[in-house]
């Protein structure tokens, strides 16, 4: 603020702006330290996750393959900056997971292949990649933030959207997965 706008300000009324600047300087980082992502239940009566992905090396991921096991779908882009904070986290998820348990699918929204491959690689992320370059699954999905994660019980049947930048080392994300059924 300009100093001599200050001055004319009556004491009393700056004591009240330094009273609120302080409100919000300690409000504020709390507030967004917590709202990272948000996590909301998938509609109960939709149907399972029935879907044939191709990834990036041209194999065919069936349902037939996915079924039985607990699946973390993660929507992402290489121009949002958190889906690139958060996606080597997710590699250290599922780095720890048995694969025959849980298994962790990327899907790169309107983009080349190339471009997703390329980011992936230089950032040692190793998690299969399925390109979406028409936006054809994240619409079939409803998915219209980045990052964005669907959470998929071994029945087939997606039970949780989660909407934001996750920490998926962190053990609140593996107990979201453990409580899939």
């Amino acid at each position: 603020m300009n100093n001599k706008l200050l001055a004319c300000l009556p004491q009393k009324t700056l004591a009240s702006l330094k009273v609120c600047l302080v409100a919000v300087c300690f409000t504020l980082p709390q507030h967004f330290a917590f709202a990272q992502f948000e996590k909301t239940p998938w509609p109960a009566n939709s149907k399972p996750l029935i879907a044939e992905l191709k990834d990036s090396t041209g194999q065919t991921i069936s349902a037939e393959s996915l079924k039985g096991k607990k699946l973390v779908l993660n929507f992402w882009a290489t121009w949002c900056a958190p889906c690139k904070e958060e996606l080597p986290t997710l590699q250290v998820f599922s780095d720890l997971q048995d694969p025959k348990q849980t298994v962790v699918l990327t899907i790169n929204v309107k983009e080349p292949a190339s471009k997703a491959q390329r980011f992936m690689q230089n950032n040692q992320i190793t998690l299969p990649l399925i390109p979406d370059p028409q936006g054809e699954w994240a619409k079939r999905f409803d998915v219209k933030v980045f990052p964005t994660t669907l959470l998929v019980g071994p029945s087939g049947r997606i039970q949780w959207r989660i909407v934001g930048e996750v920490d998926w080392s962190a053990s609140m994300a593996q107990s979201w997965v453990d409580s899939l059924r």
